[in-house]
């Protein structure tokens, strides 16, 4: 056997090892680095994010446009505290977003999932307050009665709308989470996760 039978020489700018088999050099798929992977990754995210942007901004233009009355932009009917007390609760479950987040870069897998899981549970008490305010608000007006009454159902149900895909990207995150999926090396599903959720917040 020749001593250069195992010795890598160049062909067409790649590396094939004369071993008695072709190298796979021509049409084959580059792989993409793991760090490169999550460059494209946020990238992709930050788009997303970014078109969503566009969605609020327009959807708050419209409110402003349409919906102002003689008493500004509130309804004195809809009671306040209510509203004040769900954004609080959104609040709190951003803080725990960022808790499991903080928890998984450590590799903390009881506080990552126990912090995801009552951000989950947090959104779903939101979700339920918002009901509850439409519920309160049905008793002063319509969503086809009035232009104010269709911008307030209508604002608020695209925003409970994204909550609702918040909440099932971390029902996913924390499902992967207790299977294992995660550690502080690799998280992109929880960082997307967490990103989402607190552009969500952000918005309301």
């Amino acid at each position: 056997m020749s001593t250069t039978a195992l010795e890598p020489i160049a062909h067409h700018g790649a590396v094939v090892e004369h071993n008695g088999h072709h190298g796979e050099h021509h049409g084959g798929l580059i792989p993409i680095a793991p760090e490169r992977q999550l460059q494209f990754n946020r990238l992709g995210m930050w788009l997303f994010i970014i078109s969503e942007t566009f969605l609020f901004a327009g959807i708050l233009i419209m409110r402003i446009v349409l919906g102002r009355n003689e008493d500004g932009f509130t309804r004195p009917e809809l009671s306040q505290s209510l509203g004040l007390l769900i954004t609080s609760i959104l609040l709190v479950s951003s803080f725990f977003v960022n808790r499991a987040e903080v928890a998984i870069k450590h590799n903390d897998r009881f506080q990552f999932n126990l912090s995801t899981f009552l951000a989950i549970v947090l959104g779903l008490v939101f979700v339920g307050g918002v009901v509850y305010e439409w519920d309160e608000a049905l008793n002063h007006f319509k969503p086809d009665g009035h232009i104010e009454g269709g911008l307030f159902f209508f604002m608020t149900g695209v925003h409970a709308l994204h909550v609702i895909t918040g909440v099932l990207f971390l029902l996913i995150v924390f499902f992967n989470g207790i299977r294992g999926h995660y550690s502080s090396k690799s998280h992109w599903g929880v960082e997307s996760a967490a990103l989402y959720w607190h552009f969500v917040d952000v918005v309301w």
